[in-house]
């Protein structure tokens, strides 16, 4: 029996922390390849000293991006791992005998858990915190082109299967990465919104954004995970806040020059200008 081959891709910007023991949790894997979207800390670096095959493609959107990764998977199968993410023993062995063997599936979800504040997040939404399909063999599966929380499109009529070991995900380094992340997905968030022809206003933000801590904090039972639990329920809450925000945003009269007209006949400068060129 010929055995069947896998190709492993990462998605990665500035993950110089996280890359190293994700391309080491794949290593087994007959091709690793790390999706950089030209990183400017030491992310490619890293991941090439390790052995994997680091291909840089411009962010338009996380669905375009795996896309773009997909299609430089030479094997069969193909595994879909995140840098924050990390394949374990138990997987590898799961994986292995299902590409092996003659009854497979061509899709599979993998459940996932997750470690924040020291601890394993058993609430919130975040256990068994399936994403898109994990493993899949190239040709079946492809991915939307939305910007961020992409969706996909599966290729094959056979049902989809579901792996039972987990693998391990950590999803933030520090406070500092959630919020940051908060900005930046409620940005793209914004930008899908808005591609969809939808509206947004302030009281709208705030609906949604307590709804979301709520869903998350009561409804998914995030207070049992502790503190660790209301972080992520209130992060939550900022991004979906600031999502709809922004979106209402772009159809207001918020800017830097609309501001400056209602005020110009105050201004000492009689340009009407916030700022000048002088240092």
């Amino acid at each position: 029996m010929i055995k069947s081959k896998i190709s492993a891709y990462i998605i990665a910007y500035n993950e110089q922390d996280k890359i190293e023991q994700a391309v080491k949790s794949v290593s087994w894997a007959d091709e690793v390849i790390v999706a950089d979207s030209f990183s400017t800390d030491a992310t490619s670096d890293i991941a090439k000293a390790l052995g994997a095959k680091v291909i840089q493609i411009p962010f338009q959107g996380f669905g375009d991006l795996r896309n773009q990764a997909i299609k430089a998977c030479k094997h069969e199968w193909i595994f879909s791992l995140d840098s924050d993410e990390r394949c374990t023993k138990q997987v590898k062995q799961e994986i292995t005998d299902i590409i092996n063997s003659d009854s497979s599936l061509d899709v599979y979800h993998i459940p996932r858990k997750n470690l924040f504040m020291g601890t394993q997040i058993k609430h919130s939404g975040y256990y068994p915190d399936f994403r898109q399909p994990q493993l899949f063999k190239k040709g079946t599966l492809a991915y939307t082109r939305d910007p961020v929380h992409e969706g996909f499109e599966i290729h094959t009529s056979k049902p989809v299967g579901y792996l039972k070991n987990p693998i391990w995900q950590i999803p933030f380094k520090d406070f500092e990465q959630i919020i940051n992340k908060a900005n930046r997905y409620s940005t793209l968030g914004a930008e899908k919104m808005e591609a969809n022809g939808k509206k947004s206003g302030m009281s709208k933000a705030l609906f949604h954004a307590l709804w979301t801590f709520f869903h998350l904090f009561i409804i998914k039972m995030g207070f049992l995970d502790g503190w660790a639990g209301f972080v992520i329920a209130f992060g939550n809450f900022q991004g979906t806040f600031y999502k709809y925000a922004k979106l209402c945003e772009k159809h207001s009269k918020w800017t830097l020059v609309h501001a400056q007209s209602l005020i110009k006949d105050e201004l000492a400068d009689s340009s009407g200008n916030f700022y000048t060129n002088e240092s």
